[in-house]
């Protein structure tokens, strides 16, 4: 007899429906076809003994089992569930009629319980698309899944629950999320405050017009400066997230299986901070099975990159086409999968070895040279493409000391959420623009040309900085995102002279 069952495959962040095929005839053998990983293979040893300890006996006959299209690779062991649902009903140990009205997918124990799955979430959306009524999912994947609203999803822990289901002798529940009191769930809640970072006014007026325009960062100091700490709190002033992106930035972190049972939705900004020894695959995505990097899971949030110039060089130099694009193409003989990477990269370094150059206070060791050779670790390119330079000086006593109220993250984020106002207004006819560090050459031309007197400073600055034809772009970006926090139409000459000492770090310009 043949019965079809249904699951998915995850492709990038997005998920295609597998019919799975499953043919029981007089013979003998199993067959498993159409692409399957050595996981999907290895699911006939775990169903066989789900069957034994759940009372159903395995076909003593030809079994053959086709995962169309055929030639799309499926990889994992989520395929066991469809899998064993579609052999019982194939061999006619149960009858059901409603087995096609459902999409499944689920790791199978030995003992019949059903482990957690990733990409609960793209496979949901893809389930709805395709008018499936319910999708039977992992109990732990269950309030995931369930952000997807018109399709009902059944949380289940076991096959024996799955099969009572199916055959009508037990209901299920559909889970359910309120999805709009999810995502304002906790919002606006978070440990860190800009209020704990004494002093540094200039690094954190840096910070603000860096997430008012959604701009790269690098900030440059001695060790104890406040580098890090400073980073952390970058979040608090970002606008929240939309609903479309708070969508999309779990649908990866759903892919990546960074997800836990009692996460259905990210609602806050996320901000990944990989250790320096991180290789170029779990940077920007990628293996045998390619999953999503570093960069794709800091999407629509901040990636810190700490003590940029002891990150391998090739790690560096890889993410330079994803800051330009926005987007991470892992490309392979079969196939090439995209995946999103908008985000804030922002960057700290020492200055040199011993940490202590330009120092107000202490001496720095290192012989001469020594400070343009650590800086060199990071190539000339990539340091064109962070618009936003700003070094960090040690705070004094005094301010450390001092019991003066400094300004709260949510009120620097009230003037960064007016700022991207601005520009979305601006941008709403612009396809993949939604903020100043998105602008091309075109738009540039359009939104950004200063005034004469900006000109004549901007001119100025690329003589005697010698600075290069991005770098111009960034001081004209950042230019505008200064004008738009003080709700300026134009670009005036003092916004073009705040920009120009943001690139402060550029190789002739500060460490000889």
């Amino acid at each position: 007899m043949l019965v079809k069952t249904f699951g998915a495959a995850v492709t990038g962040i997005d998920a295609i429906t597998i019919t799975i095929e499953v043919n029981v005839t007089r013979g003998i053998r199993f067959f498993l076809v159409g692409l399957p990983d050595n996981a999907v293979k290895e699911s006939q040893q775990r169903i066989e003994s789900v069957f034994k300890e759940t009372g159903h006996k395995w076909p003593g006959k030809r079994i053959v089992v086709n995962m169309a299209p055929a030639d799309t690779r499926k990889e994992g062991s989520a395929y066991d569930l469809p899998i064993a649902v579609g052999v019982l009903a194939a061999d006619e140990q149960i009858t059901s009629s409603r087995i096609s009205d459902f999409m499944m997918m689920g790791e199978l124990s030995l003992d019949g319980s059903i482990h957690p799955i990733k990409g609960a979430l793209p496979i949901a959306l893809q389930a709805k698309a395709d008018g499936f009524k319910g999708f039977i999912v992992p109990k732990a994947n269950a309030r995931e899944a369930a952000v997807v609203k018109g399709l009902n999803i059944y949380g289940v822990e076991s096959f024996r629950e799955v099969v009572d289901f199916l055959t009508g002798r037990k209901e299920i529940e559909p889970v359910v999320v309120d999805t709009d009191a999810e995502f304002l769930k906790e919002q606006a809640c978070s440990e860190f405050d800009f209020a704990d970072v004494k002093g540094q006014d200039s690094v954190k007026r840096a910070l603000e017009i860096a997430a008012a325009g959604g701009h790269n960062v690098i900030m440059i100091g001695p060790p104890g400066s406040g580098k890090s700490m400073l980073a952390k709190r970058l979040p608090t002033i970002l606008p929240p997230l939309t609903l479309d992106e708070a969508l999309e930035t779990t649908k990866i972190h759903s892919v990546a299986g960074k997800l836990n049972g009692h996460i259905s939705l990210l609602t806050r900004r996320p901000f990944r901070s990989p250790h320096h020894s991180v290789s170029d695959v779990a940077l920007v995505g990628g293996g045998s099975y390619p999953q999503p990097g570093e960069i794709s899971l800091a999407h629509n949030g901040v990636l810190f990159l700490d003590e940029l110039p002891e990150f391998k060089r090739s790690v560096l130099e890889v993410m330079r086409q994803p800051l330009e694009d926005r987007t991470i193409s892992i490309s392979r003989a079969r196939f090439t999968i995209d995946y999103p990477a908008s985000f804030m990269m922002v960057a700290s370094m020492n200055p040199c070895p011993c940490g202590y150059y330009n120092h107000p206070e202490k001496t720095c060791v290192c012989s001469p040279g020594v400070v343009q050779k650590y800086l060199s670790r990071i190539s000339g390119p990539l340091l064109d493409r962070i618009d936003i330079h700003i070094e960090v000086v040690p705070v004094p006593f005094d301010k450390l000391a001092a019991q003066k109220p400094a300004e709260t993250s949510n009120t620097v984020r009230e003037r960064v959420i007016k700022a991207r106002a601005i520009q979305s207004e601006r941008f709403r006819k612009t396809k993949n623009v939604h903020c100043n560090a998105q602008m091309n050459t075109r738009l540039l031309t359009k939104y950004a040309t200063p005034d004469p007197s900006g000109q004549a400073i901007l001119k100025n600055a690329m003589e005697k900085l010698d600075l290069s034809a991005r770098a111009y772009d960034r001081i004209l970006k950042v230019s505008r995102t200064i004008a738009d926090l003080e709700g300026c139409e134009n670009i005036e000459a003092h916004h073009v002279a705040e920009a120009v000492q943001y690139r402060s770090l550029d190789r002739s310009g500060w460490a000889g």
